[in-house]
């Protein structure tokens, strides 16, 4: 059996911001992680939920209906077809669970948007 890296580790060794990579997949669903910082992009997953972990820092979660703030260890699931933009003030890391055919940003494409081949680049 294969050991994986800590969550943690993995996502503060990023160099990019706002370009998750996969550290883990099971059936359907991939397990990412980021370091983010400023704001991503207001976009929506139209099929698929989209859970957030804070593993280290702050990110607030802008949806029309309100907003979400999210301190380290905590989780929030942006249900699917809910418009939202992520915002880190400071460096965040990051641990996403999103189904393999979740979009990077969904419904929008930006400078910032990753491929799935960007995402699955080793770490």
């Amino acid at each position: 059996m294969q050991r994986v890296a800590s969550p943690l580790v993995v996502a503060a060794s990023l160099e990019e911001l706002w370009s998750p990579r996969v550290v883990a997949e099971f059936d359907d669903s991939y397990v990412k992680v980021a370091k983010v910082q400023g704001s991503l992009a207001w976009h929506r997953h139209e099929d698929e939920d989209e859970l957030f972990f804070v593993l280290k820092g702050h990110l607030r979660i802008e949806m029309e209906a309100g907003t979400v703030d999210l301190h380290e260890g905590e989780t929030f699931v942006v249900p699917k077809g809910v418009r939202h933009n992520p915002i880190a003030e400071q460096e965040c890391l990051i641990m996403l669970i999103e189904k393999k055919s979740t979009l990077h940003t969904g419904d929008v494409v930006t400078e910032k948007t990753r491929s799935l081949d960007e995402q699955l680049r080793p770490v």
